[in-house]
């Protein structure tokens, strides 16, 4: 995404469009960490379309650019305070912590991700081929909020709100994704009752 874009218009991102970030903005010791993460994403998916433009190696590329990836986790957890970092956000959500402001409206569930990967890797067509995936329904922690409050009892009264729009003001592409990797995006509602119904069954097996 372009962090600087002003809207309106409204936009749609599609696998045609770039970061504009340059090396040396990211790597600027005064830029904030988020927009260096991103750099690092935009640099590390260069470096590979360049590797394999360049040494023609006897394999394909596909690439997937996510935006937020919640969802049920499927690794050990032994402690919900070391969660990775989409999970805990949602966690921190439950246990009535003050929101955080969503960078970005564009997620996608794990779930659809891990089957993206495989899809990516069984379908011949994809080959060389770079997908954003995600659906059109966007999000926002106090979204997330309601929805907790609404389908946990033991949340009703615990999280916090804080009016926050969800951001209307571009779009992305994921539909591309959808039709050539056989993809149904997962609504947020099911990504976030599933989510926390795991990590609160969780903490209640770590406190026995």
């Amino acid at each position: 995404m372009n962090a600087d874009r002003k809207s309106p218009p409204y936009f749609t991102y599609t696998s045609d469009n770039w970061n504009p970030l340059t090396y040396e903005e990211a790597a600027d010791p005064a830029t904030p960490a988020y927009l260096a993460y991103r750099g690092a994403k935009k640099f590390a998916e260069k470096t590979a379309w360049d590797f394999v433009r360049d040494q023609k190696p006897g394999f394909d590329l596909v690439t997937l650019c996510p935006s937020m990836t919640f969802g049920p986790v499927v690794h050990p957890v032994s402690d919900l305070d070391k969660l990775n970092e989409s999970s805990a956000m949602l966690w921190k959500v439950a246990r009535g912590e003050p929101l955080a402001t969503a960078r970005v409206p564009s997620w996608i569930d794990a779930r659809d991700l891990a089957q993206a990967h495989v899809e990516a890797l069984l379908r011949p067509r994809a080959g060389g081929k770079r997908y954003i995936v995600g659906g059109n329904e966007g999000f926002s922690y106090d979204l997330a909020a309601q929805i907790i409050e609404e389908e946990f009892e033991w949340a009703k009264g615990k999280v916090q709100h804080e009016e926050q729009k969800v951001d209307e003001s571009y779009g992305i592409d994921g539909e591309t994704a959808a039709k050539e990797l056989g993809l149904h995006y997962t609504p947020f509602r099911k990504t976030v009752v599933d989510t926390i119904s795991q990590l609160s069954k969780i903490g209640k097996d770590l406190s026995l």
